[in-house]
């Protein structure tokens, strides 16, 4: 029977595998989580329904499914959060989920129109717009993030629209504004926000954070906005008519405008909106504030826009919003507090401080969050450094800037996090090392630019969790052994628990794909078909994560005319059982941050992979004595 119950814990699992951060469960103030039924049709005679396992759970709970109010399970399901029913109708149906000892229940309406593999989310398009210069531009859903803004347990969507137009900082030319809307899973379109002209569109200039920051069970959306930004009530921010954009200067050398529609001057602000209604509930100056812009290394905001953003639980117990700027040169990260009123400022850490000079310069196009010292607090892992949970460096190797980056427990005889990285610097190439320390425990040089890397546990015959880069000489174990030096298809962007088993899987645009340990290659298992990633050549989904169902993750992926979102469900049989882990903070936090610049895939706390078998974590709910 392949039962295995995780609780994320404090608890050693056995003598050589070791619980990881040193969260209080009875204190940290975490989101009230549903069942999360879902049924998606499988073929035309079958439907898949799957839901939470939760914490609260008893650990011998077991479940009755229902359609149209008859029970079609023989026995009680106990063993997985997955069933399969054999259902040819073409009318709607309702799927019933009840837990027969918790005696709770949630339910999902199948439509008679349900396509097979995917929920459809129909979305508000935008309509097309024009730039100051004659250049026409259409908007495209880009990335998207997931919060419960209505306090039901169950998540909506929190998409970002980008225009057509959109640029890196490294280039100059107008672009559109970019604009946020929330859709339930039904389509329902709940608000929209747009930020105006005064935010330019581009993968680094706007990170948003989606959680519930005041523990009133709604999440909030948390993002820099600026002068004729309106909310989802159609109030401005700031001044309406302000346009800060530049019409830029001709470049007799370059036989070309440059800083055309760059926005180097003006106000910036920093706003909480609901995110039940998208109205802006507080605005206060943009921290960290941009000032000298030759103090962040040029002066056309190449380096002083970009931007990076996070969520952690400083205090062991509150979540905090954390805005950071810089990462080539100066690097400024400060921490707020909302408690549904105020932003409170709880501290701020600049690398032109005194004794911090070694921090600056070494952050990521993306950042992770955890507890990786045991305090029960989350620091943050900036790149080539650490922040620890007080606002103070905990530790630069001074590897400088990366790409990509991947914290979780790769090696499970180990104790503690670890940090797979790459570097630009034509120096140090892949590094992997102790989260808590900085110390590297295995490094591949190189001379160029290791622009990617990637880490998941792929292979059964090694243990622990697997990580490669561009420049890794192949597939690398936790103890820096080469498993397997070329692989056809391998992939270095995300990765997804798609299959049921205890391996993950590989995601490429619109590709899944699992490695295959015996013949060395890596072999498609799922197609998206119709649908399209993001990010140009990064080619990232919308989304990915334990979003519904079960603890395998979904994908969620734009339509090839950017009408609809397809939320991706497994429909393989799996009969494992583990508690979702949107409960553990490290995951759920993995998720809030994978809008943040290039998108990296989410990551659990603790060690995921073939070693669990037979294993029991214990005690994500500590009994009061």
């Amino acid at each position: 029977m392949k039962y295995i119950t995780v609780f994320f814990s404090l608890f050693l699992m056995t003598a050589s595998l070791v619980a990881q951060p040193n969260y209080d469960f009875t204190k940290l103030k975490c989101e009230h989580l549903g069942r999360g039924v879902i049924a998606i049709r499988e073929n035309p005679s079958t439907v898949a329904v799957s839901w939470r396992y939760l914490s609260s759970d008893p650990m011998n709970e077991s479940f009755d499914i229902y359609r149209n109010g008859e029970k079609i399970n023989k026995h009680p399901v106990k063993d997985a959060t997955f069933f399969q029913d054999t259902y040819a109708g073409t009318e709607p149906a309702l799927y019933t989920v009840k837990a027969i000892k918790g005696k709770t229940e949630s339910t999902y309406q199948l439509p008679a129109n349900a396509p097979a593999g995917y929920l459809n989310i129909p979305l508000n398009r935008p309509e097309d717009g024009t730039t100051p210069s004659g250049q026409s531009y259409f908007y495209a859903p880009n990335d998207a993030s997931i919060g419960d803004v209505d306090g039901d347990g169950e998540y909506e969507i929190i998409l970002k629209w980008d225009p057509s137009n959109a640029h890196d900082n490294s280039h100059d030319g107008y672009t559109g504004p970019v604009i946020f809307d929330c859709y339930k899973l039904d389509g329902k379109h709940l608000w929209r926000i747009d930020l105006g002209k005064n935010v330019r569109a581009g993968a680094h200039y706007t990170q948003f954070m989606v959680y519930d920051l005041d523990g009133d069970g709604r999440a909030e959306v948390v993002m820099k906005t600026g002068d004729g930004t309106m909310d989802g009530k159609g109030k401005m921010i700031g001044n309406p008519d302000a346009d800060y954009r530049e019409a830029g200067t001709f470049d007799k050398k370059r036989n070309r405008l440059v800083n055309q529609g760059r926005i180097l001057k003006g106000k910036e602000y920093l706003t909480v909106f609901s995110g039940l209604t998208g109205e802006a509930l507080h605005t206060i100056d943009y921290i960290p504030e941009r000032g000298n812009l030759m103090d962040w290394g040029d002066d056309r905001a190449n380096r002083s826009d970009r931007f990076l953003a996070c969520v952690a639980y400083l205090d062991g117990i509150h979540p905090s919003v954390v805005m950071c700027r810089g990462y080539y040169t100066r690097t400024v990260l400060v921490a707020f507090d909302w408690d549904g009123k105020d932003l409170k400022q709880r501290w701020v850490f600049d690398s032109n401080n005194p004794g911090c000079e070694d921090y600056a310069g070494q952050g990521n196009h993306n950042l992770r969050v955890g507890d990786v010292d045991g305090d029960g607090c989350d620091e943050i892992i900036y790149g080539s450094c650490a922040i620890d949970h007080n606002g103070k460096g905990l530790y630069s190797t001074k590897m400088g800037h990366g790409d990509a980056i991947h914290l979780t427990h790769f090696d499970p005889s180990r104790k503690g996090l670890q940090v797979w990285d790459c570097h630009e610097n034509k120096r140090d190439g892949s590094t992997y090392r102790d989260a808590a320390t900085g110390e590297v425990l295995f490094q591949i040089k190189s001379n160029t630019d290791v622009g990617r890397c990637m880490a998941a546990d792929i292979d059964p015959t090694y243990p622990g969790v697997e990580m490669w880069s561009l420049a890794s000489g192949g597939i690398r174990s936790v103890k820096g052994e080469v498993v397997k030096e070329r692989v056809r298809g391998l992939s270095c962007n995300m990765a997804v628990w798609w299959d049921g088993d205890l391996l993950r899987e590989l995601l490429d645009k619109n590709i899944v794909s699992k490695y295959n340990w015996e013949k060395g290659i890596c072999e498609r298992i799922a197609i998206f078909e119709g649908a399209l990633s993001n990010n140009g050549t990064k080619a990232t989904p919308c989304l990915q994560g334990d979003i519904i169902g079960d603890w395998r993750e979904e994908v969620l992926l734009r339509t090839a005319d950017n009408t609809a979102l397809r939320l991706y469900v497994s429909t393989i049989p799996t009969d494992y059982r583990f508690h979702t882990f949107l409960e553990d903070p490290v995951y759920r936090i993995s998720i809030a941050t994978q809008n943040v610049a290039y998108n990296q895939p989410t990551q659990p706390g603790f060690y995921f992979g073939p070693e669990l078998k037979g294993t029991v974590f214990r005690g994500c709910k500590i009994p009061k004595k």
